[in-house]
């Protein structure tokens, strides 16, 4: 029997019970479980309590100037006393798909000294708007201009039975279209928001300007630019891409443009700007819309993203007034030319984002492409946030006995459709 105290402790390995640790021998005792002798005491020693051996030090190979090393590569197999031959990469004659081994970024021909940031499809901005705000050089104007809010309060521009017809289409998307007990939002976000573009584009009766547009996807998109000292660019996939004809009017006047030379852009010291962007070498500074000179409708109208994640909604606001900037950007420079200028007629362009509930509003206008330094006339945004509805539920949701919230569609908000329908009609009415 020990005479010194024993300590217990939780044991690791598998069919191992318990662990007793002798502070004055170093020794442990292991007792085992065992099926039909019940438990057998063994005696081992300190080892099993020990730290793993550290992994070895790959040797050095020296090479000596003037002297040839004698290698074991005529003699096809390991001697031992000789050096370990050193074979040249063998390089097959044809293109293996599975055995590419990319070149180093200085070997690749749009290598540059200077590094880009990159904004792409996956970025998502530590700061959100504030963030995307100072990238664009923007100022923050809450809520949505008169001019839209004119034409989602006319009438004359309602559906007939619109309501009706919204909520089927909710009903549609999250109870219609699918059996499951909760449908994934990948599956019934992008049908809510095609359906509500089928309503919106039934009135071509009413508007025939509404046929003067097309609707576009998987578009690629370049536009760069310079904010201090820093190369910025917007580049590849964004959302689905409504083209126009004509190009949508301004919503701020001259004397509003100009008047945001005296406001000051937020900054977030010391924290960098560019903090979340990708910074990457490897880069071709151009500027494209994604379509053809000669397309027959070369002004972009909306931007439409299908949110599927649950929270990160200031994180999607931004990347809606970013790819709504890139956009305005690309477009005014195809107008009036690459050089840094303030536009005699500013490029507007909206951005409508969902995740199935909440809906997202934004109006980019680009009035200056002098993007380099803080002061001078700043670009303007619009943003704002609406629930279409509160609850669909296939099931109710039942605490306590107590009916929590019934089945089907509950909290219905008819304003927002309204604004969706506003977005829509907004430059053909």
């Amino acid at each position: 029997m020990l005479k010194t105290p024993v300590h217990r402790c939780n044991a690791i390995t598998t069919g191992l019970k318990h662990l007793c640790v002798s502070n004055e021998i170093g020794s442990c005792l292991l007792v085992l479980r065992s099926g039909r002798h019940g438990h057998r005491p063994l005696s081992t020693s300190s080892s099993v309590c020990g730290k793993a051996l550290p992994k070895k030090r790959p040797k050095e190979v020296v090479e000596i100037s003037g002297l040839e090393k004698v290698t074991y590569a005529e003699r096809m197999h390991f001697v031992p006393g000789l050096a370990k031959p050193i074979f040249p990469t063998w390089k097959p004659d044809f293109k293996d798909p599975f055995k590419y081994k990319s070149p180093t970024p200085e070997e690749m021909p749009l290598y540059k000294d200077k590094s880009c940031y990159v904004f792409h499809q996956r970025t998502s901005l530590m700061e959100g708007v504030k963030q995307s705000l100072w990238l664009t050089k923007s100022k923050l104007i809450k809520g949505i201009p008169a001019q839209i809010m004119a034409l989602a309060d006319d009438p004359a521009c309602q559906i007939e039975n619109q309501d009706e017809r919204v909520q089927n289409a909710i009903k549609h998307a999250r109870f219609w279209d699918t059996t499951e007990r909760r449908p994934p939002r990948e599956r019934f976000c992008p049908t809510l928001l095609n359906s509500l573009m089928h309503l919106c584009r039934l009135q071509q009766f009413k508007h025939p300007a509404l046929g003067e547009r097309l609707l576009s996807r998987d578009y690629r998109l370049a536009a760069s630019w310079h904010r201090g000292e820093d190369l910025v660019q917007v580049r590849g996939l964004n959302g689905m891409l409504l083209n126009s004809m004509s190009p949508l009017p301004a919503m701020a006047d001259q004397e509003e443009v100009l008047r945001t030379a005296d406001s000051a852009l937020e900054t977030f010291y010391p924290i960098a700007p560019t903090i979340d962007l990708q910074n990457t070498n490897v880069y071709d500074i151009k500027t494209d819309t994604g379509f053809r000179e000669d397309y027959a409708y070369p002004h972009a109208h909306t931007l439409f993203f299908t949110h599927l994640m649950d929270g990160f909604l200031e994180q999607l606001r931004a990347k809606m007034v970013m790819f709504a900037f890139g956009n305005a950007l690309a477009r005014a420079r195809a107008l009036y030319g690459p050089e840094p200028q303030v536009l005699e007629k500013p490029v507007v362009l909206q951005s409508v984002a969902t995740n199935g509930r909440l809906f997202q509003f934004v109006v980019f206008q680009l009035n200056t492409t002098d993007l380099t330094a803080d002061d001078g006339v700043k670009n303007l945004v619009w943003i704002e946030e609406q629930p279409l509805y509160d609850f669909a539920k296939v099931r109710p949701l039942i605490r306590k006995k107590v009916v929590q919230v019934p089945a089907g569609l509950a909290g219905y908000h008819p304003d927002t459709f309204k604004k969706f329908l506003a977005f829509y009609l907004h430059g053909a009415v």
